[in-house]
C-alpha cells in the first residue's frame, strides 16, 4: 500500500498516469489534484472516479490546497501551463505562478512528506534560436538533422542534455528550467529525492489538442471534421519535424523511476519518441488522410512564428542507458489510436476538438 499524488491529475498526462498506476496497483491510493482550468479536463472526472482514483479540486499555486491531503509517498508533478505562447499576448502571471511558484509548493510539500518526486519538464527549456541554428538537410517530406554539427549536444540522433541552455526559450520553457534548477538545490541541500524528464511532444487518446499544444490530436480532429489548417513558417511547406511519444510509453518510464528513485536521484533526462517515432507536418497530413479518408484545405503561411523550431528530435541514449527504457509505440500506432478514440467519442469531443 502506497500513495501517489499526481498534480494536474485531470489533464492529459496526469489522468493517464493516474489510471496507469491505479490499474497496476489497485490497492494504492492515487490522488488526482487539479484545478480543472483546461477545457476537457472535466471529461476525465468520470473516468478517474470509475477507476477508484481520489480527485481533489486544488491549485498548485495555493500552498493551502495541499493541506489535508495526508501522507503521500510519491509526487508526480504534471501540472503546468504548457503553451509555448503562454503570457506572450497577455499577462505572464498565470504561467509564472503555475509553472514556477506552483512547483515550489510541490517541492516544499515533498520535503515535508519525505516523498520522492518525478518532475515532468519539457524540451522547450532549450533556446529556440540555437535549436534553429542546428545544421539540417531538406528531404522530400521533411527536414533532417545533418551529421556534421558545430553545436554541442546534437547529432543525427537528436538533442541531448548537453545542448546549450543560454538564450530565450519562451516563458513556458523558462519557468520549467527555473523549476529544474530549484529541484537540483532541493536534492543537494534538503534531501529531496527527485528525477527530471524533459519531455518532447506527448500525445495519445484523451489529449484535448489545440494549436499551441497537442498538435497531433488537433491535426487528426481537423481532418475528421473537415476543418482547415495551416502550415506555419519555414516557407509554409510543412516539413518541420518533431518526435512524438505515446503517453503510455512515458507511464512505463515513470513507473521504473519511482521504483528506482535512488538510482536516478538528481538526474535529468531527455525523454521522447526519438528519431524512429518522428513525423513532419506533411507526413502527419498523409497519415490523417489515410485514417479519415478526408482531404482538407491546408494554407501555406511562409513566415516563421516567434519561438518556433524547424526540427526537434529527442536523443534517448542517456535515459535508455540508465533505465533500459525505450519507446514502444510507432507513429502509425499512435495515429491509429487517436483516430479510433475520436471516432468512438465523436459526439462527446466535438465541442472541444472541433
Amino acid at each position: 500500500m502506497f500513495s501517489i499524488l499526481i498534480t494536474g491529475g485531470c489533464g492529459f498526462a496526469g489522468s493517464a498516469l493516474s489510471l496507469y498506476f491505479k490499474g497496476l496497483y489497485p490497492a494504492a491510493r492515487i490522488i488526482a489534484f487539479d484545478n480543472l482550468k483546461r477545457r476537457g479536463a472535466e471529461l476525465n472526472l468520470a473516468r478517474l472516479k470509475e477507476a477508484g482514483i481520489e480527485f481533489v479540486h486544488g491549485d498548485i499555486r495555493n500552498k493551502e490546497d495541499f493541506d489535508g491531503l495526508g501522507q503521500v509517498d510519491f509526487i508526480i508533478e504534471a501540472a503546468a501551463e504548457p503553451s509555448v505562447l503562454a503570457g506572450l499576448d497577455s499577462t505572464p502571471d498565470y504561467v509564472v505562478n503555475t509553472n514556477l511558484l506552483g512547483t515550489i509548493n510541490c517541492l516544499n510539500y515533498a520535503v515535508k512528506q519525505k516523498a520522492g518526486i518525478v518532475f515532468l519538464s519539457t524540451s522547450r527549456i532549450y533556446p529556440f534560436a540555437l535549436l534553429d541554428a542546428v545544421a539540417y538537410e531538406e528531404q522530400e517530406t521533411r527536414y533532417i538533422i545533418a551529421k556534421e554539427q558545430q553545436i554541442r549536444g546534437v547529432s543525427s540522433q537528436g538533442i541531448t542534455t548537453e545542448f546549450p541552455l543560454e538564450g530565450a526559450k519562451s516563458l513556458y520553457g523558462a519557468t520549467k528550467l527555473a523549476s529544474e534548477l530549484l529541484i537540483t538545490e532541493y536534492v543537494e541541500f534538503l534531501g529531496l529525492k527527485a528525477v527530471v524528464n524533459r519531455c518532447g511532444v506527448l500525445t495519445g487518446p484523451w489529449q484535448m489538442g489545440k494549436v499551441d499544444q497537442g498538435v497531433i490530436v488537433l491535426w487528426m480532429a481537423r481532418h475528421l471534421w473537415k476543418k482547415d489548417l495551416t502550415y506555419n513558417g519555414y516557407g509554409g511547406m510543412g516539413k518541420q519535424v518533431r518526435d512524438i511519444l505515446h503517453i503510455n510509453d512515458l507511464c512505463r518510464l515513470v513507473e521504473w523511476q519511482l521504483k528506482n528513485l535512488e538510482t536516478v536521484n538528481g538526474k535529468v533526462f531527455n525523454v521522447g519518441g526519438g528519431l524512429s517515432c518522428s513525423v513532419s507536418l506533411l507526413e502527419l497530413t498523409a497519415l490523417c488522410e489515410k485514417w479519415t479518408g478526408n482531404k482538407i484545405n491546408i494554407r501555406a503561411v511562409p513566415e516563421n512564428r516567434k519561438a518556433d523550431v524547424r526540427i526537434y528530435i529527442t536523443d534517448n541514449t542517456a535515459v535508455t542507458a540508465a533505465t533500459g527504457w525505450k519507446p514502444e509505440y510507432t507513429t502509425e500506432q499512435i495515429l491509429q489510436e487517436i483516430f479510433e478514440w475520436i471516432t468512438h467519442h465523436k459526439q462527446q469531443l466535438q465541442s472541444i476538438l472541433n
